[in-house]
This record gives C-alpha cells, structure tokens and sequence, in this order.
C-alpha cells in the first residue's frame, strides 16, 4: 500500500465498469490484435479485482504458478504463488478466476509453464500491464477518477479487492495473510469499512439510534464461514453462504 491510497470502486462502480467491459471488448476494431488486446485487459482487470494481487506480482506470474485444490469443505479454489521484489506468497482464490485466466490462456501466444501469464500480442512479457488500455476502459466507463479526485490506477483493483472483502466479513488477519500486508497496514487504511460494517455496535445507545430487539438480531457470520472463498463468474457476491 502506498501513502497516496488510490480509489476503491463501491460495488456499483465495478458492476458500471464489468458491464462497460464486455461493451468495450466487443466495439474494438476488425485489428485481431484491438480484440486481443481488449480481451486480454478486460480478463486482467477481473483478476486483479478478485485475487488483490500486487501489479509487480502480476507481471511476474507464470503459468506454472497457478495450481488448484480445495478448501476444507471441498469447495474448488485456485492456487496463485506470487512473487514480488523479495517475497514470494500463496494466495486463494475462486474458480471464477481460472475461468478468466483460461479466456487468456486460450487466445495467449506465450503458454509454457515459465511463460508469463500477461504478455503483448506477440507472447513477449506485458511490462506495462495494459496501462493506457486500462486508462481508455476507465475513461469510457467515467470512473477514471475517483470521489478524492485522485485518477485511478491498477492498485485501485487491489484497494477493492481488500475493501469488498472486509464488507463481507473477512478476518482482518486472514486478509493480511492473503493480500502480504501487516493487520496495521489494513486497519490504518480500510478502517472505515469496518465502522461502516459494524454501524450498529458503533451507534449502539445514542439517542436517535434505535437498537433491534435480541430476537430480531440477525445471527452473527461464523468466522469459519466470513472468509470462505466463493466462485464469482463475473461480479463480486453479497452473500457469504451463496455459491459463485
């Protein structure tokens, strides 16, 4: 993380932006390398969106760094090993992102395991990871900007990735563990997330705030459960339980 935070998308923006996305891929022109390339940054995005990773980390991934299990309820996962400037880490994510690695793969010039994952049209490594592709698609989707002012960037799909997830429940530590920051780190920077999540406890006695009764509460999430990975075919879920 960066002191100068880049914008998170709030779950209409990136629904806005998927939706804008598929548009955008199919208005490329009759170039096979528009299409390709347009294919190719829509599928990085949705990756970037739902695993967190690190631009440097993605530039670095290799086909032989995806690997897939099972979680301990036997739901199917994928297996990401991410290497930045001096660490390497394993992170999770759902089957959705090896549907979108998969799109890439198939239309990708460059497949050997110790092949680079996101490439140029002619399979060399993508060192700029679509940078002004990227631009262009937020620019079309007026999301380019975000409500600081400050334009958006590819870290902007790691700050969501760490913002939906702590709406949803995830343990702060287990969301250090998968994204390579310190619990310090996510706290200073998505701690109104967590005020937002918990408004009731906050609020909780003062005087225009109404309580719910004990038997109206809703049941607490299970911390086995807050964190589970689930599949998402193009979008993030709001419901922990439901399936991708």
């Amino acid at each position: 993380f960066k002191t100068m935070r880049r914008d998170a998308f709030s779950l209409e923006e990136y629904r806005a932006l998927h939706t804008r996305g598929r548009a955008w891929v199919k208005a490329a022109d009759k170039k096979p390398a528009s299409g390709w390339y347009r294919t190719v940054t829509y599928n990085f995005v949705l990756i970037m969106c739902n695993t967190g990773m690190r631009p440097p980390e993605a530039r670095n991934l290799r086909w032989r760094d995806i690997s897939y299990g099972k979680d301990k309820d036997g739901r199917e996962l994928v297996i990401l090993s991410v290497r930045g400037k001096d660490k390497f880490r394993e992170l999770v994510a759902p089957p959705s992102v090896g549907e979108y690695l998969e799109r890439i793969r198939t239309i990708s010039k460059a497949t050997e395991p110790a092949d680079p994952v996101f490439t140029t049209y002619k399979g060399e490594s993508a060192n700029s990871l679509y940078k002004a592709l990227i631009r262009d698609l937020l620019t079309e989707s007026k999301l380019r900007d975000g409500p600081s002012g400050i334009p958006r960037s590819t870290y902007s799909f790691r700050h969501t990735y760490a913002t939906f997830r702590l709406s949803e429940g995830v343990d702060v530590y287990f969301l250090a563990q998968q994204m390579g920051t310190s619990v310090k780190m996510i706290e200073e920077h998505y701690g109104h997330v967590n005020a937002v999540k918990h408004a009731d406890r906050v609020l909780h006695g003062m005087g225009s705030w109404e309580s719910l009764p004990e038997k109206a509460k809703p049941e607490s999430s299970q911390s086995g459960k807050a964190g589970t990975v689930r599949p998402a075919p193009d979008r993030p879920r709001r419901n922990p339980k439901g399936k991708k």
